[in-house]
C-alpha cells in the first residue's frame, strides 16, 4: 500500500501542470531542436516530457521498477526508456528504497546513512531494497552518440555516475543537497576534471538560472557556502566555456 502512497505522491508533487510547463519553458531556452539528452533519473518523467517538448532526442534511465513501468506505458513513444540506474561500471547493484518517498530512494550507502540527521529528511525511512541494473555514461555514449545535454537527479550517487563517464559532454545538471556539502564538493571538482566548465544553479523546481552569466567553481562553492543546511535542494548546470568569459 505504501509503495502506491509513495508513488502517487511524486505524481503529485512532479507531474503537475504547473511544474510541467515551467520545465518546458526552460529547456525550451536551453536545448535545440534535435539535441541528443540523457535523463538519469526520470523518476515520472517530468523533465523527459519538458526536453522532449522542446525538439530533444530523449534517453531515459529510471531504474525503480514500478516508475519505469509507468513511464513505459506513458512516455512519448520515441522516447528511448532504460530500466537501469548509472554509475561507474556495468553490473547489478542494490538501491536503498523509501516506499513512501521513492523520490529519494538511493544507491549511495552514505547518503542513505547520513539522511536521517539532515534537515528535511527525518521523517524519511529505507524501507526495502531493489535490485537495479547499472549502466555508464560511457556506454551510453557508445550506443547512442555523444549528448547535448545529461541531467542527473540521482540522490547523493551523482559522483559515482559521473566516474562513469571519460570525456566533457557540452551540458550537464546534477541535483545539489545542501545538508550534504561534500558530496555536491565532490561533484563540482569531477566537472572541473572533466572539462573547463562554468556554472549556474536552478533552486528547486522554480526552472529558472540563479545568475544572468555563467561562473566558475569558486564563485559556485562560495554561494554554496552560503546556504543554509535546510535550504531547498536543486541543481547546478554546468557547461563547457566557450570563449575567455565562459559565455
Amino acid at each position: 500500500m505504501e509503495r502506491w502512497l509513495g508513488f502517487a505522491r511524486s505524481l503529485l508533487i512532479y507531474h503537475n501542470p504547473v511544474t510541467m510547463r515551467a520545465w518546458r519553458r526552460f529547456y525550451g531556452q536551453v536545448l535545440r531542436p534535435g539535441d541528443l539528452v540523457f535523463d538519469v533519473g526520470a523518476h515520472v518523467g517530468t523533465r523527459t516530457r519538458a526536453m522532449r517538448a522542446a525538439g530533444a532526442r530523449v534517453v531515459a534511465l529510471e531504474p525503480q521498477a514500478l516508475f519505469a513501468r509507468y513511464l513505459r506505458l506513458t512516455k512519448p513513444r520515441d522516447v528511448v526508456l532504460i530500466e537501469a540506474a548509472a554509475g561507474g561500471r556495468d553490473t547489478v547493484a542494490q538501491m536503498a528504497v523509501s516506499s513512501r518517498h521513492p523520490t529519494v530512494s538511493s544507491l549511495q550507502e552514505s547518503f542513505v546513512a547520513d539522511a536521517p540527521d539532515a534537515p528535511g529528511f527525518g521523517h524519511v525511512r529505507w524501507d526495502r531494497t531493489e535490485q537495479v541494473r547499472m549502466v555508464t555514461l560511457d556506454g551510453l555514449i557508445a550506443t547512442y552518440g555523444v549528448p547535448a545535454y545529461v541531467k542527473i537527479d540521482v540522490e547523493g550517487f551523482e559522483i559515482e555516475v559521473l566516474s562513469g563517464l571519460s570525456r566533457p559532454v557540452p551540458m550537464l545538471s546534477v541535483e545539489y543537497l545542501p545538508g550534504f556539502p561534500d558530496l555536491t564538493s565532490a561533484v563540482i571538482t569531477r566537472l572541473e576534471e572533466l572539462g573547463p566548465y562554468r556554472f549556474n544553479p536552478v533552486i528547486g523546481e522554480r526552472s529558472g538560472f540563479v545568475w544572468p552569466d555563467w561562473r566558475d567553481g569558486a564563485a559556485l562553492r562560495k554561494w554554496l557556502g552560503g546556504l543554509p543546511a535546510d535550504a531547498p535542494s536543486g541543481d547546478l548546470f554546468a557547461r563547457l566555456a566557450e570563449g575567455p568569459d565562459g559565455g
